[in-house]
């Protein structure tokens, strides 16, 4: 193949749609491409073209205009143009004209008509994309990194390096055994691999310290040949994890060296493969329930990120995810409650412990930071008991930021006095908001428009539910202004179609996909369930309310939907890969991770986020915003 043909399939290949095409198909298609170049200002699609084709973007930018000026598109490098192939008008139902321009020197690739027909119908992988709407690509692509998930979800193809998450702690067999031990406490292990040279030559574990050591009168002086286990097993980072489990069970060991011709890499425990087999929501709720105090608590909450780790490899869906990872933290704050009532006595009053945010929608992943209020009943006097609330309020912080759930920056926190109040405070509070809103209301707002009762009586928060589903619906002032706070999250996709990334610092080259993509629609799918005076607080449940009303179409609540739902599946993805590896998971993701069809759904999904901001953004203009 000449080297032109050879440039022009490879970029096929790294652009979808052709990238689903291998091997000879692919190989054939730069042979069937008509080239096309475009001066700065010409008209696209070019004005004395008579062939009926495909239109792939080589070099250069195109902007595609209504008749009333308003830019409706933009053609960068590897974007496709297929209306004349594929009636992009017709199946959008929309009338409207579109006019092209060439705002670069553009250089591109022509596929007549008929050989696109020809490939769909010899292709049904290039066929499916092309006949698939937005919510349907996305929907496709979610199943994909669903049945990626699944793979990998059991010890027979997990690999043993899945389960190291941290490198051996070695010595070498002449460190005194006093210093052995003193090192494992140290290092909060139970055992030392000894590496003399490189080489592995030995293991000591807590156990040879009393038998072999202790029990035996042996000096702490001596060194760890003294004591170590000289016949030690150990297996490749790369076997199958279910071939460890077998060989400690067969030896009826605990501890396993993770080892082979370039080095030590670290130590597996029957725990850990154990951990893996057993990670359940009901039985970390249960521990949880029985949990005597906050250090239990503490060790049950260690278990969410294996949780999380689990439920995503056995195919579990972001929501599913969500509302098993926000339902430990319900059980965890209900305890910390319940344990401070222990120490405390009974509270004075009927309250009811709020969540917000991530956990007031379950929609939360593993140890994001807390969001919560607390409401007590109007009865109350508030110099007589109101001590007692605020010292419950500052417990359950502490215990839940012990657990992992660390302090919210802003501090919507039960334990600031603003966000413990009475219920007619809370009440007068919103309507405040409401009636004189500002760009300040609108946040305070927004902060508490998910709450959700997690321990308490749940009537109280009723009243208030009412007072907002009455009161927001009605005020195009307040909406306006909740439209233009939430405007403020962009999508991270530039003019162009390209990711505009993080420049410098420690996420460079990354984007946030939880403040780029799912807070978006979070905020959309709240504001036209206010708009509605619809009860609902989870997300895709407001979406699915509100679809079909005036000004959010079912189809577009369906591509919202999809785009939130690949969205979390990237998400949890990413962060599967760094439970694995033993690092804190957040939510910067790497475009340079990611897959060429991967990246084109994140566009999609992107755009669909951005399409709904600008048709909110009209729907409520500025001018209504304080």
């Amino acid at each position: 193949m000449d080297i032109e043909l050879v440039e022009i399939r490879d970029f096929l290949a790294a652009h979808s749609p052709f990238s689903l095409l291998e091997g000879e198909s692919l190989n054939a298609l730069p042979r069937r491409l008509v080239v096309r170049y475009l001066r700065r200002g010409s008209v696209f699609p070019p004005a004395n073209e008579t062939l009926r084709c495909l239109y792939i973007v080589r070099q250069g930018a195109i902007e595609r205009r209504a008749d009333d000026g308003v830019l409706v598109d933009k053609l960068a490098e590897g974007d496709v143009f297929d209306n004349d192939c594929c009636g992009g008008a017709e199946r959008s139902g929309s009338t409207e004209q579109i006019t092209g321009t060439a705002v670069e020197d553009t250089l591109l690739y022509l596929l007549p008509c008929e050989t696109l027909q020809a490939l769909r119908l010899e292709h049904p992988v290039l066929d499916e994309y092309f006949v698939r709407s937005v919510a349907e690509r996305l929907r496709h692509g979610r199943s994909v990194l669903g049945n990626e998930a699944r793979e990998h979800a059991s010890l027979m193809t997990l690999t043993v390096s899945d389960f190291v998450r941290r490198a051996a702690v070695c010595a070498e067999s002449s460190l005194p055994i006093r210093d052995a031990a003193r090192r494992m406490s140290q290092e909060g292990v139970s055992s030392l691999l000894i590496v003399d040279s490189g080489a592995l030559c030995g293991i000591v574990t807590d156990r040879d310290l009393r038998t072999r050591c202790l029990a035996q009168d042996i000096s702490p002086d001596e060194p760890l040949a003294r004591i170590m286990s000289t016949e030690v097993a150990s297996i490749g980072p790369e076997s199958a994890a279910f071939e460890a489990l077998m060989l400690m069970t067969r030896k009826g060991i605990h501890h396993l060296p993770v080892a082979d011709a370039a080095g030590v890499h670290g130590l597996l425990s029957a725990t850990d493969l154990m951990r893996w087999q057993s990670a359940d929501t009901v039985y970390l709720a249960g521990l949880i329930g029985k949990a005597p105090d906050l250090e239990t608590l503490v060790r049950a909450s260690a278990g969410l990120p294996e949780l999380q780790l689990q439920m995503h490899a056995n195919g579990a869906t972001p929501g599913q995810v969500g509302q098993a990872v926000s339902s430990i933290n319900d059980a965890i704050t209900s305890r910390l409650i319940e344990l401070a009532k222990q120490e405390f006595g009974p509270a004075p009053a009927a309250f009811a412990w709020l969540a917000c945010g991530s956990q007031g929608r379950h929609e939360q992943t593993v140890h994001s930071d807390q969001d919560n209020a607390l409401m007590f009943d109007d009865a109350i006097d508030d110099t007589q008991h109101g001590s007692y609330f605020t010292v419950l309020a500052q417990r359950v912080n502490d215990g839940l930021d012990a657990c992992g759930y660390r302090y919210c920056p802003g501090k919507v926190m039960a334990s600031n006095f603003l966000w413990r109040q009475p219920q007619r405070q809370w009440i007068a509070s919103f309507r405040g908001w409401i009636e004189r809103t500002d760009v300040m209301a609108a946040m305070l707002a927004a902060n508490f428009l998910d709450l959700r009762t997690v321990y308490g009586d749940m009537a109280l928060l009723a009243p208030l539910h009412e007072a907002i589903n009455q009161s927001c619906s009605k005020s195009e002032v307040f909406l306006a202004q909740m439209v233009a706070n939430a405007l403020r999250n962009k999508p991270p996709l530039g003019f162009f179609r390209n990711f505009t990334l993080i420049a410098d610092g420690q996420h460079a080259d990354s984007f946030d996909i939880k403040r780029g993509g799912l807070i978006p629609i979070t905020d959309i799918a709240r504001i036209h369930a206010l708009a509605n005076g619809l009860p609902q607080i989870g997300t895709v449940a407001r979406l699915r309310a509100a679809a079909g009303t005036p000004v959010l179409s079912a189809e577009s609540a369906h591509e919202l939907e999809e785009a939130f739902e690949y969205f979390g599946s990237l998400r949890l993805r990413h962060q599967a890969d760094q439970i694995r590896r033993g690092m804190a998971p957040d939510n910067y993701l790497s475009p340079a991770a990611l897959t060429s069809l991967e990246r084109n759904h994140l566009k999609d999904a992107f755009a669909v986020v951005d399409r709904m901001q600008k048709i909110l953004g009209q729907r409520y203009p500025d001018r209504f915003a304080q």
